[in-house]
């Protein structure tokens, strides 16, 4: 399948799959072309002001009310939503887990995502979902969509197709894959079992951070951001299309394709964007940035300056401040903290922190570099020094982060982790 792409984040798109199957200066023409139904997919309320106001017409072979039958409740164990705060025994503490071993079922995307950690509450439109998925099965008459929230999607080893209403994405380890609350999907394999790290953002949709001083260049730039371009399935056969609601999920049987859109625009649709276009700044001198800085998207809360969730990464990056401690500083923060590693090795915890491993550091828990990493970056000489070939990311929200069972039963929980900064022995001697 070959894949092409309109670039540009949060601009106003228009696609067609057949000429003409657009209709011009009208949304909704009382005969749409090709004999398709005009339908209005709305990401935000009606009355949100312009810049945040998210919707796309589809121009489709059957209306979505086709797409639904009488739905039966269907289980996925390990895709948890919040709250979801009695799930693990495991006391207070900072935690760290090794790359899961991919399992030997036959897993679809939604069969094979297991939840770590849930913040929030999923009704009330508020907090986020973390943790893995495998990959070993493309979905073939499986359909899929998410109410409850949008999808960031992280691949660490494998590649991923989304074939959704809007058209098709492939995203690969070093990318990343948005899809929308409400877009239609299926997920196939490219070329082997796929794994990696999923985000469902229950808030306010990813939008580029504000850059204040920085001014208008640097970190990710919204040229970069690839939507799909329009694609349909006209096929009839049995299949089944699952939602997700409410924190549970219902499916019902279809005789045809859901992902019949023949034309579509507007600004609400599935995106993706390669990590490694990122533009990082940093100290040029001396002291140590907050890692805000490394924003690439952020989810805003009612509360101007407190996003409900950030995603941040720490890519490929030359470190030449002077005098200053290089690796991050030892910190309490008043958000929590989710970390996963692409590839590569990160500065902090070079040994332990693995590809595809987790760490969870939350609300107000003290932390950062091992003693290794200490005595290392103390003692060294600090000429201009390149991180190469590393990519680690975060997910930070202000809300408190609740381990599930799946991630507390975890044989690849480490349970000697803050063991790491045992050997940060006094060093004060009481003279300068």
């Amino acid at each position: 399948m070959t894949l092409r792409y309109m670039s540009g984040f949060g601009n106003e798109f228009a696609s067609e799959a057949l000429p003409g199957a657009l209709p011009v200066g009208q949304n909704s023409p009382q005969h749409c072309p090709y004999g398709l139904y005009a339908e209005q997919l709305s990401g935000s309320p009606f009355t949100a002001p312009r810049g945040a106001n998210a919707r796309s017409w589809l121009y489709r072979i059957r209306p979505s009310v086709r797409h639904v039958g009488r739905f039966e409740r269907r289980d996925f164990p390990f895709w948890k939503s919040a709250p979801a705060r009695d799930e693990s025994d495991l006391p207070l503490g900072p935690y760290r887990w090794g790359p899961p071993t991919m399992p030997d079922d036959a897993l679809t995307f939604p069969a094979g995502l297991r939840v770590m950690t849930t913040a929030g509450d999923v009704d009330a439109r508020s907090g986020m979902a973390a943790g893995l998925y495998f990959v070993t099965r493309s979905m073939a008459e499986d359909y899929f969509y998410d109410a409850d929230g949008e999808l960031l999607i992280l691949p660490q080893e494998g590649a991923l197709r989304f074939v959704t209403e809007l058209g098709a994405m492939e995203i690969s380890p070093g990318e990343i894959g948005v899809v929308p609350r409400g877009v239609k999907f299926k997920a196939e394999l490219v070329a082997g079992p796929a794994r990696g790290y999923v985000c469902e953002n229950y808030g306010a949709p990813f939008t580029l951070p504000d850059r204040g001083p920085i001014g208008a260049n640097c970190l990710a730039n919204a040229r970069d951001f690839e939507a799909p371009v329009a694609a349909f399935e006209d096929i009839e056969r049995p299949c089944r299309l699952t939602v997700k609601w409410g924190g549970k999920f219902f499916v019902c049987a279809l005789d045809h394709s859901p992902l019949d859109v023949v034309a579509w625009h507007g600004n609400y649709a599935p995106y993706k964007y390669d990590l490694r276009r990122f533009s990082p700044v940093g100290a040029l001198l001396f002291d140590h940035p907050d890692p805000s800085i490394f924003c690439v998207l952020t989810a805003p809360s009612e509360r101007k300056g407190t996003p409900d969730l950030d995603f941040l990464i720490f890519p490929e990056r030359w470190l030449v401040a002077e005098h200053t401690f290089r690796p991050p500083w030892f910190h309490m923060n008043a958000m929590s903290e989710f970390m996963g590693l692409i590839y590569g090795r990160y500065d902090a915890k070079p040994d332990g922190f693995l590809p595809g491993g987790v760490s969870l550091h939350d609300c107000m828990l003290p932390h950062g570099p091992d003693a290794e990493s200490f005595e290392q970056a103390t003692r060294a000489t600090l000429a201009p020094q390149k991180l190469a070939g590393t990519l680690a990311f975060m997910l930070e929200t202000r809300l408190p982060q609740h381990v599930t069972h799946y991630a507390a039963a975890l044989e690849t929980l480490q349970i000697d982790y803050s063991d790491c900064w045992a050997g940060l022995a006094r060093r004060f001697c009481g003279t300068r």
